[in-house]
């Protein structure tokens, strides 16, 4: 009897050992911690010598509106970033176990619109205590993530996140700062999507009010005949 108590006893501690493993290896927080680590990428200036600059904030369709709305911005691209997975999809990130958040690749003329303008409106554009989602998008693929190429954008970032934090405290910024190391461009159907289909029910229940509600706050970032 004591032999078998002993067995059972053995095997529940393994499986308790098994299940603590499991839990604190999941792939999100191996992935989260291994991020923490690595040194930024630099991406690469477009052949006109634009530079390139990544977030996320909630569905890509809405953030791809927004910048597409500012001066100096060339070009807005849906995408996923942040995650561990190659080559992710809009399927495969939707089941939140990939770790990327749908993001967007700004492609900007820094002589027009500075990356500290740009992180501005990243910030000004989102409910910014919001975790893991914006609006009625819920989920770790719509988290909120700010991503940096260099010690100069992290150090932008950082002084306005304390700047934000101490006006919100108790509250504090959501939004997650991670080195930048590959952004995913999206699916063909997702590229100006708001412009494309104005009349969809989310672009003119979420996206739009969205929008205006940016352009509200910042009409001196807005390019001439924004919508």
């Amino acid at each position: 009897m004591k032999i078998t108590k002993l067995i059972l006893f053995c095997f529940v501690l393994i499986a308790a050992m098994a299940c603590q493993t499991a839990k604190t290896d999941s792939p999100s927080d191996a992935a989260s911690s291994a991020k923490a680590m690595k040194a930024p990428v630099k991406a690469a200036s477009t052949s006109e010598g634009f530079e390139k600059a990544y977030f996320a904030s909630g569905c890509f369709w809405c953030v791809e509106a927004v910048y597409e709305s500012v001066k100096g911005v060339q070009e807005s691209i849906s995408g996923y970033s942040g995650g561990h997975t190659k080559s992710p999809t809009y399927e495969s990130s939707n089941t939140g176990r990939t770790g990327h958040a749908e993001a967007v690749e700004i492609i900007y003329d820094s002589a027009v619109v500075s990356f500290a303008s740009l992180v501005d409106v990243y910030f000004g554009s989102q409910n910014i205590t919001q975790v893991n989602g914006q609006g009625p998008d819920r989920g770790s693929q719509y988290r909120s993530i700010i991503f940096y190429q260099n010690d100069e954008q992290k150090q932008i970032i950082d002084e306005k996140v304390a700047a934000l934090n101490k006006s919100l405290a108790p509250d504090k910024v959501a939004a997650e700062v991670m080195p930048f190391e590959k952004f995913w461009i999206g699916e063909e159907y997702h590229q100006d999507y708001e412009k494309l289909h104005p009349n969809h029910p989310y672009i003119k229940g979420v996206s739009v009010p969205r929008l205006k509600r940016f352009q509200a706050k910042f009409p001196e970032l807005l390019k001439e005949g924004s919508h």
